[in-house]
């Protein structure tokens, strides 16, 4: 697979993970918002630009590179396929895990992934939301990991399908039937669930760090339930809900907010 080709299909993933949350947002939503989807459409666009100059297919190159010369731990042996992409998923997602988790403990980070929690219109469009900064640094962790891992080239793709939808998905204004809700969130992340961790109450901001899995929230002790019938009011204090694009970019050199 060229590096061209592997673009093409993540973003066609991204667009159909967008299309599929927004669709489930219209049908079901929780509150009453608007979105701040011009300023996370805006933090969207730059980081696409960035991120493609940077290293836009990075890591196709190094799933490639390493699997041409027998490193990480899925290319030590003939394994399946279908035992190789969910492995890589759940490695990576548990990788995911633990980086979002020092965003919020590490006093440099979090001053970068603020900017995602200071949105008040918690919506689809709350995933867009992310400083270049954070990506920037986020990017060798995620390579690094495709390279520990030994990430085959179709469980980069897989992953970051999945990935990019649970990513709207959790952030979605959605509400769903409480029985269906204590199911998923068994295993899976739900719109409730995250909705909590970007709670303005600053007790309620350190649970539920994951994207995809909920069992790492459960494993390491920062699992925090919530459910659709329950408000929950987001965003940071001192921070105004209407920053714009700019206003977010320039987060980092204000100072830190909830005391980080």
């Amino acid at each position: 697979m060229t590096e061209m080709e592997f673009q093409i299909i993540k973003s066609v993933g991204f667009v159909a993970a967008l299309s599929l949350a927004v669709a489930i947002q219209r049908a079901r939503p929780h509150a009453k918002l608007n979105g701040s989807w011009r300023t996370n459409s805006g933090l969207w666009a730059i980081n696409a630009a960035v991120l493609g100059v940077v290293c836009g297919g990075c890591a196709c190159a190094v799933s490639i590179w390493a699997s041409g010369r027998g490193i990480g731990l899925l290319n030590q042996g003939a394994m399946s396929t279908w035992v190789a992409i969910p492995v890589s998923v759940i490695g990576l997602d548990l990788v995911s895990y633990f980086w979002h988790r020092a965003n919020h403990r590490l006093a440099a980070l979090w001053r970068f992934h603020q900017a995602h929690h200071s949105d008040a219109q918690y919506t689809v469009t709350t995933a867009l939301r992310f400083h270049p900064g954070e990506l920037l640094l986020a990017l060798p962790v995620r390579l690094f990991a495709v390279m520990i891992l030994g990430v085959p080239i179709l469980g980069v793709i897989v992953f970051e399908v999945i990935f990019a939808f649970a990513n709207f998905w959790e952030h979605g204004n959605i509400a769903l039937p409480l029985h269906l809700e204590r199911t998923l969130g068994r295993f899976l992340i739900t719109p409730a669930l995250h909705r909590r961790h970007h709670s303005i109450e600053a007790r309620l901001i350190d649970s539920n760090y994951g994207t995809i899995l909920s069992l790492w929230d459960r494993l390491f002790g920062s699992f925090g339930n919530n459910r659709s019938d329950v408000q929950v009011e987001t965003g940071l204090p001192g921070i105004p809900g209407a920053l714009g694009t700019l206003g977010t970019l320039a987060l980092p050199v204000r100072g830190t907010f909830r005391g980080r």
